[in-house]
């Protein structure tokens, strides 16, 4: 492709050999010639230039013009066509208006002043100068149109490029979130199901020789434990493959129906857990639903882990547009500090405002540790 100054190069030879071939019919005095053959030249050749200086190549082209028109009553727009349309395609949309109105202008006077051979009742005026300008302004309509064409194209692919870098920051924070969203959940699976693995193989340990059936029976609860959190990080783990249909074998989402067999689990841990229900229960999002018991888990998987406690209270309160959860355990006051930080925590209060709600969670009224969250039915209406 050639490049646009050599494009530029090109056109100004071609038209410097067109002005100086009529140039030199303009006289028959060979000094003035050769002069006006120069100028012509001369004038021509400022088109290479018409890129950068596009209000400088009017302002010459036009003088030249007008020289001609006025002293030697010729007409040769060859190089102010090429200049007005320069103008209009290269230059901002004010500064072309007011430099081709002044450029015309400048021409209109010498070209009236031109007619004086002309007969009144032949032509008048007006029409003649009206004619000669016509071919600059269309050649300047014909470059304003160019330059908003260029314009629009260009709005298009930036409007083009914006939409792909939008849509691929869209696709990034969607993977972020979904793998912030599979974190969560393989925390608190994993902390859980840990915690009560921990507690049963130290009761077991601790009883093997004196009390062997109740070693056993922790034994067994450490292997449906494991079972339950491996069916469960299978379910968790599974929606990351991708082109493959999932097994129907993975167990679904858990929901407050199941939360007397998350109860039941920690109760084998040692910890003596009640269940409170109070308001009208009402069918919830499943997003709503599976915060709330994930928030339950996770307090009571922070209980067992720190707290050495030895009963707790899971409250679910169903408010006319919220539902709270409230878990309050017994434990030692000095044991407050070791939950108010950590993994846990931030993952309760990623659930809670992912559903639009919000979490508290320190020291209770009467000793222990208290965590309480609202979550609304309608977070747009927050």
């Amino acid at each position: 492709m050639i490049s646009p100054f050599l494009g530029d190069g090109l056109l100004a030879l071609a038209v410097a050999v067109a002005a100086a071939f009529a140039a030199s019919g303009a006289t028959s005095h060979q000094p003035e010639r050769a002069f006006l053959v120069a100028l012509a030249v001369a004038t021509a050749l400022t088109l290479c230039l018409r890129r950068l200086y596009p209000v400088i190549v009017l302002a010459i082209t036009v003088g030249t013009t007008a020289f001609f028109v006025w002293v030697y009553r010729g007409y040769w727009p060859y190089a102010a066509l090429i200049a007005f349309y320069n103008l209009a395609a290269h230059s901002a949309r004010r500064r072309a208006i007011v430099a081709g109105a002044a450029g015309l202008l400048a021409l209109a006077v010498p070209i009236a002043h031109s007619m004086h051979n002309w007969q009144p009742e032949t032509w008048s005026k007006l029409t003649f100068v009206a004619g000669r300008l016509a071919p600059l302004v269309a050649a300047w309509l014909l470059g304003a149109y160019l330059r908003t064409t260029r314009a629009y194209l260009r709005a298009v692919e930036d409007r083009a490029t914006q939409l792909e870098r939008e849509q691929e920051a869209n696709a990034r924070r969607a993977a972020a979130e979904e793998q912030a969203r599979i974190a969560r959940e393989v925390h608190d699976v994993v902390a859980h199901n840990l915690s009560v693995i921990i507690v049963q193989a130290t009761a077991a340990e601790a009883v093997f020789a004196s009390n062997p059936a109740d070693a056993r029976r922790a034994v067994r609860t450490i292997g449906s434990t494991a079972r339950q959190a491996l069916g469960e990080l299978r379910r968790v783990l599974g929606v990351i493959r991708t082109g493959e249909e999932r097994s129907p074998d993975f167990p679904p989402q858990p929901t407050l129906a199941r939360l007397e067999t998350l109860l039941d689990q920690v109760r084998t841990a040692g910890l003596a857990v009640e269940l409170k229900i109070t308001g009208e229960s009402r069918e919830l999002p499943p997003a709503l639903e599976l915060s709330a018991y994930r928030i339950v888990q996770e307090a009571l998987t922070n209980t067992l882990r720190h707290a050495n406690a030895t009963h707790a209270i899971a409250t679910l309160r169903f408010d006319s547009d919220a539902l709270d959860v409230e878990v309050i355990d017994d434990g030692t006051p000095s044991a407050a500090g070791d939950r108010t930080g950590g993994e846990g925590l931030i993952g309760m209060r990623e659930r809670a405002a992912a559903v639009g709600g919000a979490i508290e969670a320190g020291p209770g009224g009467a000793g222990g540790f208290r965590v309480a969250a609202r979550l609304p039915f309608d977070p747009s209406g927050r």
